[in-house]
């Protein structure tokens, strides 16, 4: 990893806002506490309510931050810093970019209380007296309590409860029916232009349930204080996965670093997940296995070689520089199928778009294996176009079960620099061909990811 550069500098005026709380945080936990020297500091001029915001990248400090006493001033700060270091504002946008309707005044009650009861052990720190714990959240909404209905202590719900599944399990907002009069739409020109097609019908707001009721009563007096990160949207999908891991490694290290000094009442389940999509991985493991390869040729010597001596006159003899040549003259790629699964034809064409990409790139060739129990086809692909979106067509789908051993026997036979294996792994592998093995599998929703018997698995969703 590239050596990290934290973004202090903004603490260096003696007069900012935040940095004798940040000094504070140093001081008690010194690990912990220096995670906001990751992030910019900025004072705000604007007075919404909120003492300390962020977007997951900075932290604005509202114009009554300065008036709170040193205590609260470090507690407002450590709950902005875990609120930028499990990535509560990126999650949001997460959430929102695949579920649409996300309320983000719930979710920050939910993230407010997981952060909260992070922090509830430090004595030398002080939170507001109306801060929602997730004791509090739980309790109130029904979730809380063990088999004799007494709250579980605030580890054991950190260890159970991230804020994605805390905000699914309180949102039970329900649109209201269109027939009510609060829906109804009493201009009548309104109306007119509506039926004419000039502009749609406004959708109708989603009414609290009873548990979203009452962690909106809970989080009323606290005002929100996650800001969307304007940068997410211009980020690759890689660039935030690298964020994500940096940021849990970050919080590994300095939780154990600080032992029970720490800001973290314990390592719980709202720790930011570092999720790679798979296309990506797929396209690095193929260029990786793929990619030309070079090896030094004392017969022909280097480029640079040849232009030194030129340059250094008939009288000076350079040190022999070796050139290189290439080591194989064009690399292959296996893909084996198993034909006895069902694949999602969806699935499958993303699939072969990625392979069919990574194959231009490189000049690599295909030979595809298809089979089950034996091998049914072998197919050496020549176009630009692979068959893999087309072998459900032609007649080769069995029905039984799957031996990958004559599969990766005829993978073998080919040579190839990558064996690339799309499989549910629901069989035996008696053969190891010689070359890297990696195992395509397809998701399935609440179970497990199969181990492979060798190789690597890279998981379709």
């Amino acid at each position: 990893m590239a050596a990290e550069q934290a973004p202090n500098a903004d603490l260096a005026r003696p007069d900012h806002r935040g940095l004798r709380a940040v000094q504070h945080l140093v001081e008690y936990a010194p690990a912990t506490g220096g995670l906001a020297l990751w992030l910019h500091h900025r004072d705000g001029a604007a007075d919404d309510g909120a003492l300390v915001r962020t977007d997951g990248q900075t932290l604005f400090y509202g114009p009554g931050f300065a008036a709170l006493p040193l205590p609260r001033q470090a507690g407002a700060v450590a709950h902005a810093v875990l609120h930028a270091a499990l990535r509560h504002p990126q999650r949001l946008q997460a959430l929102q970019a695949v579920h649409g309707d996300v309320d983000a005044r719930l979710f920050n009650t939910c993230a407010d209380a997981i952060v909260n009861s992070t922090l509830g052990h430090l004595a030398w720190l002080a939170l507001p007296p109306d801060a929602v714990t997730l004791t509090e959240l739980l309790a109130a909404t029904g979730l809380g309590g063990d088999a004799t209905g007494r709250p579980a202590d605030p580890e054991s719900l950190l260890l159970a409860w991230d804020v994605e599944a805390l905000y699914r399990a309180i949102d039970d907002r329900q649109t209201p029916d269109d027939s009510r009069p609060t829906q109804r739409r009493n201009d009548a020109s309104a109306a007119q232009a509506d039926e004419a097609g000039s502009r749609p019908a406004p959708v109708p707001p989603r009414r609290d349930g009873p548990r979203a009721a009452r962690v909106r009563a809970l989080g009323a007096a606290t005002p929100p204080d996650l800001l969307p990160d304007a940068q997410r949207d211009g980020q690759a999908p890689e660039a935030q996965a690298e964020q994500a891991r940096d940021w849990r490694e970050r919080l590994l290290r300095a939780h154990a670093g600080d032992g029970a000094f720490s800001m973290l009442r314990t390592l719980g389940a709202d720790l930011p997940h570092s999720r790679v999509p798979w296309p990506l991985l797929l396209r690095s493991a193929l260029a990786r296995a793929l990619a030309a390869r070079t090896a030094l040729s004392w017969s022909r010597p280097a480029r640079s070689y040849l232009a030194n001596q030129g340059r250094a006159g008939p009288h000076r003899r350079l040190p022999f520089e070796p050139g290189t040549v290439p080591q194989r003259a064009v690399p292959r790629l296996v893909v084996v199928v198993d034909v006895s699964g069902s694949l999602d034809d969806r699935l499958l064409n993303r699939f072969a778009s990625e392979v069919e990409a990574i194959r231009r790139r490189t000049g690599a060739g295909l030979v595809l294996v298809l089979g089950d129990d034996r091998v049914r086809a072998v197919q050496v692909v020549d176009g630009e176009r692979s068959p893999l979106r087309d072998w459900p067509q032609q007649g080769l789908a069995g029905g039984g079960g799957t031996d990958f051993g004559p599969l990766l026997q005829a993978a073998h036979a080919q040579r190839p620099d990558l064996v690339l294996v799309l499989t549910d792994l629901d069989g035996p592998a008696g053969f190891r061909p010689a070359a890297p093995v990696l195992w395509a599998v397809p998701a399935v929703p609440g179970l497990a990811t199969p181990v492979a018997p060798f190789g690597r698995v890279l998981v379709l969703d």
